[in-house]
């Protein structure tokens, strides 16, 4: 049986340090954060809470332009940029987020966008309906030229993996493992103790989080979390793992002063600051 590595605090704290007194907002990294749709825009300020919260120096959403003022009311420390951007305009981004609230019917529009984002050589973390677009399209597999994380829940995974989520939850470690393979990626299998894979490397475990996370909104956080530590500079695993005990960290400081009932995806991204505090003392 494969040996499973656990994400702990000496983890975060071996790759996360405290920051240089020199730093500027250039300096941490751009996150474009493409998500939202009409009825579905606090999908995108969930994910721009949670990549601001977490470090980023600068964060834009590119979202349909009759969402833009819901946008910069709930999250005004990022701008609004339009989906009309060519290749060369991704390139400005550490990192790029894709699929929160996105809609999930295909569409030129939508084909058009992943064909751009294919030739993206940054991080480019793929979430909900970004990934219910790739388990559409698996011709997709292994074309991305940047580094892709796949965050997603056991019927995500089902779905890129043709399979029902039980069969994945059945073998978590294998499932995330056959992820990465297959998608050339870092996979993140989401639920209690979240599986890190990528190809050729160990497995990890996380050791954070509480049942209630399980509220809707909290995946959104973490695909904007992962988002922010991929844009300041950490490889695609390391943030990936990182990102994940940092969001299970907020997630339970949130839980001791909400309770786990009460709490919301919102609380999650408010206290991923509190979470960086804990684990590095900054």
């Amino acid at each position: 049986m494969e040996q499973i590595c656990l994400i702990d605090k000496d983890y975060v704290n071996t790759h996360i340090k405290k920051r240089d007194r020199d730093l500027h907002k250039g300096s941490c990294g751009k996150v474009l954060i493409i998500a939202g749709s009409k009825g579905m825009a606090g999908a995108a300020v969930l994910c721009a809470r949670g990549a601001l919260r977490s470090g980023a120096g600068l964060v834009r959403i590119s979202a349909p332009e009759e969402i833009y003022p819901i946008l910069q009311i709930s999250v005004p420390e990022a701008t609004c940029v339009s989906r009309n951007f060519s290749e060369a305009d991704l390139e400005e981004y550490q990192a790029i987020v894709v699929g929160p609230g996105l809609g999930g019917e295909d569409s030129a529009e939508k084909s058009e966008l992943f064909e751009k984002l294919l030739n993206y050589t940054g991080a480019l973390v793929a979430d909900a309906d970004g990934l219910n677009f790739l388990s559409r399209h698996p011709e997709l597999k292994g074309r991305f030229r940047g580094n892709l994380i796949l965050t997603p829940h056991p019927g995500e995974a089902g779905r890129l993996l043709g399979q029902g989520a039980s069969e994945v939850n059945s073998d978590r470690v294998g499932s995330a493992r056959r992820l990465a393979e297959e998608w050339q990626a870092t996979a993140v299998l989401k639920g209690p103790g979240t599986i890190v894979a990528a190809a050729f490397a160990p497995a990890y475990s996380n050791t954070t989080g509480n049942p209630g996370m399980a509220t809707g909104g909290c995946g959104d956080v973490l695909a904007g979390m992962i988002g922010s530590l991929c844009a300041q500079g950490f490889p695609a695993e390391t943030a990936a793992a990182a990102g994940v005990y940092l969001h299970g960290l907020a997630g339970d400081l949130a839980a001791n002063a909400l309770g786990e009932y009460g709490m919301t995806a919102a609380d999650v991204a408010a206290m991923a600051a509190l979470a960086l505090k804990e684990t590095i003392g900054c």
